[in-house]
C-alpha cells in the first residue's frame, strides 16, 4: 500500500466521516471549489454538495458564530482556518460561545464542533503567517486543544475529535502536510486526550507535540550514540494533558526537557512545567527545562526565522547539560 501524506489523511478522516453521519459539515474560506488552501478537503464540494461543504466570505467571526450556532442546533460542523492565526479574529465566538455554552446552558446544548487547520513556523512566511495559538486559547475553560503530528495520529485524532460533544481545536503544522506513511486499511481511532510514548528510556523525559516530536527524534541517535537513552513523549493532547502518562515516564526518569514551538512566555510548556512541579517535585533530580521559541514576531528572513525555534541540536546540549555523566 502506498504511504498517505498528511494532508490527505486529514482529508480521508473528514470523508469518512461526513460519509458516515450526514450531520458533519465543512465550512470555511476556499473549501469547496479549490479543495482548501492545503488540498485538505480536495473533491469534498463535489461529492457531498454547497451545503455540506460551504464556502464563506473572508469573516472568521462571522462563520464562526454560524458554526456555534450550527452546532448547538444538531450539526457537527468542521470548521477550516485558512491559516490558524486568521481566527484570533474569532476569538470571541471561540472562548464566549463555544467553550462556555454547554456549561452556561445546564447542558441542555452540546457543542460537537471542530475549529482545524494550518499553523507554526513555516519557512518565511511572515510573522502573522507564523503563529503558534495553542497557548492563546489554553486557558479557555470548555476546549479541548490537539496537535496532529504523524498521518497516522492525524486520521485517527481528526476522527476522534469530530465525534466529541465539546468543541475540539485541532492544530495542524504547515510543515508537516507532506509527512508521509503508511495507514491501516480498516478504520481505526486515536483518543484525543492520551500521549503517545515515542521512544522509551530511561535517563530523561523528553515532553514535545507537533513538529517538534520531529526535531527531537532527530536528536535520538546523536544522543544514543553518545550513551544516552532519552524517553520521547508526543503530548499530542495539549488541552487536557495527559499527566497519567507523563507521571509513569517522570517516575521512571527523573528528568524533564520541554521542548515546545510554542513561545517560552506564557507558553504551553509554561503550564507544564507548574504542573510537574505540584504533582511530580518529589520525583525530579534537576529542574524543569524548558527550550521554547523566542519571544519575537517570527523574522521573514530564513537565518533569522531558524535560529527562533528550537533545533536538533539544542535538544542534544540540553540532555548533555541536564544528565552530564550520570549514564
Amino acid at each position: 500500500m502506498a504511504p498517505t501524506l498528511l494532508f490527505n489523511a486529514l482529508r480521508q478522516a473528514i470523508d469518512e466521516e461526513m460519509a458516515r453521519d450526514s450531520s458533519v459539515l465543512v465550512l470555511g474560506e476556499d473549501v469547496g471549489q479549490y479543495g482548501g488552501s492545503y488540498k485538505v478537503t480536495k473533491d469534498l464540494y463535489e461529492k457531498y454538495g454547497e451545503l455540506r461543504v460551504l464556502d464563506t466570505p473572508i469573516a472568521e467571526n462571522s462563520f464562526t458564530g454560524m458554526a456555534v450556532g450550527a452546532a448547538m442546533t444538531g450539526l457537527r460542523p468542521i470548521i477550516e482556518g485558512m491559516n490558524m492565526g486568521f481566527l484570533l479574529l474569532a476569538f470571541n465566538q471561540i472562548a464566549n460561545n463555544a467553550g462556555m455554552l454547554r456549561y452556561t446552558s445546564g447542558g441542555n446544548f452540546t457543542m460537537p464542533l471542530v475549529i482545524r487547520g494550518p499553523g507554526g513556523v513555516g519557512r518565511q512566511l511572515g510573522a502573522e503567517h507564523s503563529q503558534r495559538l495553542e497557548a492563546y486559547f489554553q486557558g479557555v475553560p470548555g476546549l479541548k486543544i490537539v496537535a496532529c503530528s504523524t498521518p497516522y495520529n492525524a486520521k485517527g485524532l481528526l476522527k476522534s475529535a469530530i465525534r466529541d460533544h465539546n468543541p475540539v481545536l485541532f492544530f495542524e503544522h504547515v510543515l508537516l502536510y507532506n509527512l508521509k506513511e503508511e495507514l491501516p486499511e480498516e478504520e481505526y481511532l486515536v483518543p484525543i486526550d492520551k500521549a503517545e510514548i515515542v521512544h522509551t528510556g530511561k535517563d530523561v523525559t523528553i515532553l514535545t507535540y507537533s513538529r517538534m516530536r520531529h526535531h527531537v527524534m532527530q536528536a535520538v541517535p546523536q544522543l544514543v550514540k553518545e550513551g544516552y537513552d532519552p524517553e520521547v513523549i508526543d503530548l499530542i493532547s495539549l488541552k487536557p494533558l495527559d499527566y497519567e502518562t507523563i507521571g509513569e515516564s517522570i517516575r521512571k526518569t527523573h528528568r524533564v526537557i520541554i521542548v515546545e514551538e510554542c513561545m517560552k512566555t506564557g507558553g504551553i510548556g509554561g503550564e507544564l512545567a507548574a504542573s510537574i512541579n505540584e504533582r511530580l517535585f518529589d520525583e525530579l533530580d534537576a529542574p524543569v527545562l524548558r527550550l521554547s521559541s523566542q519571544d519575537i514576531p517570527t523574522p521573514y528572513n530564513g537565518m533569522l526565522e531558524r535560529l527562533t525555534i528550537v533545533q536538533p541540536d539544542q535538544v542534544v546540549e540540553a540532555v548533555q547539560k541536564m544528565v552530564g555523566n550520570q549514564i
